[in-house]
């Protein structure tokens, strides 16, 4: 990975304990690179984080959470496939959360995420996550303020337990604005191979954008610590958006630092007739 890693990590790292106003951030920023040199260094980057989940599946010792967040049509699934299609499926279980079933109703909201947290040697990645009770809850108010308000430090206690059992935490928003919003949901609908993506449910929810960037401003806000930090990836542009989230997690997954285990066994004068 180019060493460009570093200064985007650090760029679009939200500092603890500083408020991010998502409308002086611009979606369409690509600090620095072009779309025609960022494709020569995510080719390289991807083959690099190949290697690096390898050495982190054969060594067994790591753990690395990766959660994805974004308002709709942002590009999770989209970063899924052009970045996290690196790894080997085998050690990087994805977990998208949909609505509660009832089994996970009848516990606490952080239940059904503690068991899908990665184990050693995993890469797990979240596709919507534990933050939708501050997100989606708070903006459909289906509990009270009083209710959700206090997750924030349940969360930063939760995220804590796992960095201190050796969870690696690694958060990102994909931002869009809402003309690129717009402009994703109309090709959905003009596109006879994508338009099953598209829900009426989508324009609903399009009408509380305003209400959406305000709960993310507090997630950001709140949540972003040293232990699990938030990155926020201007993602207006697809190529830009696939780099910075590559680089950061090479970035992350390089101070790791994993390597190949010795044989357990003596190998010596082994011969394979």
């Amino acid at each position: 990975m180019a060493r460009s890693t570093a200064s985007l990590r650090d760029a679009l790292r939200v500092r603890p304990g500083t408020r991010v106003k998502l409308a002086n951030v611009d979606p369409s920023a690509t600090h620095g690179h072009t779309k025609e040199s960022a494709a020569d260094e995510l080719t390289a980057g991807l083959a690099g984080l190949t290697d690096l989940q390898d050495r982190l599946w054969a060594e067994g010792k790591h753990k690395v959470l990766v959660v994805l967040q974004g308002i709709d049509a942002a590009g999770k699934d989209g970063t899924l496939r052009h970045v996290m299609g690196a790894f080997n499926p085998q050690g990087c279980p994805v977990t998208s959360f949909k609505v509660p079933s009832a089994d996970e109703l009848a516990h606490d909201y952080l239940w059904r995420v503690h068991r899908a947290v990665p184990g050693k040697g995993e890469i797990g990645v979240f596709n919507r996550s534990h933050y939708e009770d501050v997100l989606v809850v708070r903006v459909h108010d289906i509990v009270p303020k009083t209710v959700w308000s206090r997750r924030y430090d349940q969360i930063n206690a939760f995220e804590q337990l796992l960095a201190d059992s050796g969870t690696t935490i690694v958060k990102f928003f994909l931002y869009i604005d809402r003309d690129e919003q717009r402009e994703r949901f109309q090709a959905r609908l003009d596109d006879p191979t994508k338009r099953w993506k598209f829900r009426l449910g989508d324009l609903e929810e399009r009408k509380r954008w305003d209400d959406y960037i305000a709960a993310y401003e507090d997630v950001l806000a709140r949540c972003s610590t040293a232990a699990a930090p938030w990155y926020v990836i201007p993602s207006n542009r697809n190529w830009f958006r696939n780099l910075a989230v590559a680089n950061i997690l090479a970035d992350t997954l390089d101070e790791l630092n994993p390597r190949y285990p010795e044989p357990t066994e003596d190998l010596t004068g082994v011969v394979i007739e």
